[in-house]
């Protein structure tokens, strides 16, 4: 019998849960729920340009075999979803008249939030995962493999490897012990205080009334609601929403401790809302949407009631997601996000990575800027 096993599966059906979701570290955007409930709602399927590919390190005992590693590796026909932009990169292969698509990319789909991705108790597991990965790119006809928003230690294991680093900036909020939201405030500048004021006063003068709803009290009703607002959100940005009221009615049965909806209502009535993950130490801001707008609203549901409630529950971060200068100036601070890259074709991989060297270049002078303009009376300067 031999020790280890490694097996490509198409979906997490015939994967303990339990064992999945200690590999994942108390991460929710990694949960079995969470991943497998996109293929079951038709979000990442071949059709959808994700087809899963889950890597899977069995070890066999005389009990059985056990999950001991994992990696969320997908085949993809195009680069939606990933935030980690790469269409100068296909558009070269083009002009070359070469095919960058189909490529490989281990992620959370639709998700910017750093994580485990390889996903394992110890090193000697990460290395046999890693060593699958790049088997499973040599013999596959993709151009590339692309680790997006991996843990720091992991960008270091994929760059004695060979890959490629890149980098970007993200904005977070960081609790450093607040009692609550006005000790928050009293550490910022007078000028980013008093917008944060205002902005608050207005939602509240205009009669917004709040609820935070956790897993467990979140009705079909509140899914319907937010399924539209996070659909009309799309239509606005004259895009297509990558998941589904199906998605959302999954999760809220399969990973209801790991959810919070945050509604916003006037005379009664949802008028807004946010979708948040908890993990075991951060709260993730995921999605929103609203159907009437009010000035501040948008700052209010995504920000100011998630750092409150992230400050009453002992939460040391809130992850906003990709991108957003306008973060900053609410008391998110920048912060550095990882991926890594193995382009097969030594002749892009040469052009890619001087490309590299210049943007990160670029990218730590933009926050070190960032940090200049701190909105805090001490800059904090955490995570860059």
């Amino acid at each position: 019998m031999r020790e280890y096993d490694i097996e490509i599966a198409a979906d997490l059906k015939g994967v303990d849960p339990i064992q999945w979701d200690q590999l994942s570290v108390g991460h929710p955007c990694l949960q079995h729920a969470w991943l497998q409930s996109m293929i079951d709602a038709g979000c990442t399927t071949a059709e959808t340009g994700w087809l899963p590919q889950f890597v899977l390190l069995w070890r066999n005992a005389e009990a059985g075999r056990i999950l001991t590693g994992a990696v969320p590796l997908y085949m993809k026909g195009h680069s939606y979803g990933e935030y980690v932009f790469d269409w100068a990169w296909a558009d070269a292969y083009a002009r070359a008249g070469l095919d960058y698509y189909p490529k490989l990319v281990v992620a959370v789909p639709f998700t910017p939030c750093t994580g485990a991705r390889l996903m394992a108790a110890t090193d000697a597991d990460r290395q046999l995962l890693l060593r699958a990965l790049n088997t499973i790119t040599a013999e596959s006809e993709v151009s590339s493999l692309h680790v997006l928003y991996p843990t720091l230690a992991e960008q270091g294991l994929l760059l004695k490897q060979g890959f490629l680093a890149r980098q970007s900036v993200q904005f977070h909020w960081q609790n450093q012990g607040y009692t609550s939201f006005e000790q928050f405030l009293g550490e910022m500048s007078h000028d980013k205080r008093k917008r944060i004021k205002q902005e608050r006063r207005r939602v509240r003068d205009a009669g917004i009334q709040w609820r935070a709803l956790l897993g467990g009290d979140i009705l079909q009703s509140d899914w319907d609601f937010f399924e539209r607002c996070y659909q009309q959100t799309y239509r606005e940005h004259h895009s297509t929403p990558y998941l589904n009221r199906r998605f959302f009615g999954l999760v809220g049965e399969r990973m209801p401790d790991s959810l919070l909806l945050i509604v916003a209502e006037l005379d009664g009535q949802p008028i807004a809302a946010s979708l948040n993950l908890l993990g075991t130490d951060a709260l993730y801001g995921r999605y929103w949407g609203t159907r009437q707008f009010i000035s501040g609203l948008h700052f209010e549901a995504c920000y100011y009631q998630t750092i409150e409630y992230s400050i009453a529950n002992k939460l040391s971060r809130v992850e906003g997601g990709a991108q957003g200068e306008h973060k900053l100036a609410r008391g998110f601070t920048p912060v550095t996000c990882h991926s890594a890259h193995l382009i097969k074709d030594q002749r892009f991989a040469h052009a890619i990575a001087d490309f590299l060297a210049r943007e990160t270049a670029g990218t730590a002078r933009y926050a070190s800027e960032l940090n200049e303009h701190s909105p805090f009376k001490e800059s904090l300067n955490v995570g860059v």
